[in-house]
């Protein structure tokens, strides 16, 4: 099997800076206590594919409702990679859990981002049961999967990434 990245945490100042767009100022002290909680993710098991993203701390998201959730995590990866992120399969079967952008992709050079590369998860319960969806802190609520990717070969691209969401289009 290919080892092709690592993950990080970003920087304390990069997640209370995060956090706080999502959801206001917090304590220093409670918001330390999340970040040095946050866990790397994970595979469960030795054939599972899938990195499980763990929530720092408890969500709760009523049917319509979607939270933005600052995950701590950073990931440096190889060149020619992409790590897609899905919502966890249990997650999306029984409470049709889904990510906002259906599949969120963090490229190679989004690491080098102002941002430090902080992967943020906006996550919706788009259920038609009227079921509520309690995340415990802790709860692996999406999962990332490392894939090989190719160019055209009259590809010329050079620019740099500089930000997240939209900024290789601006």
């Amino acid at each position: 099997m290919k080892r092709i990245a690592k993950f990080h945490k970003v920087s304390f100042e990069q997640f209370k800076k995060d956090w706080a767009d999502t959801f206001g100022q917090s304590d220093e002290e409670k918001l330390r206590n999340i970040y040095e909680n946050i866990k790397l993710p994970q595979r469960a098991t030795a054939g599972s594919a899938g990195y499980d993203f763990y929530a720092p701390e408890e969500f709760v998201i009523k049917p319509g409702e979607a939270v933005k959730i600052p995950t701590g995590i950073r990931v440096e990866m190889e060149e020619n990679w992409v790590l897609k992120c899905y919502p966890r399969s249990g997650l999306g079967f029984k409470y049709r859990l889904q990510l906002n952008n259906t599949v969120g992709i963090i490229d190679s050079d989004y690491f080098y981002s102002d941002n430090e590369g902080h992967i943020l998860a906006k996550i919706a319960n788009d259920t038609n049961e009227g079921k509520t969806i309690g995340l415990s802190k802790g709860t692996g609520f999406m999962q990332g999967i490392f894939v090989e990717y190719g160019i055209t070969l009259d590809d010329d691209v050079t620019s740099k990434r500089n930000g997240g969401l939209g900024s290789t289009t601006r």
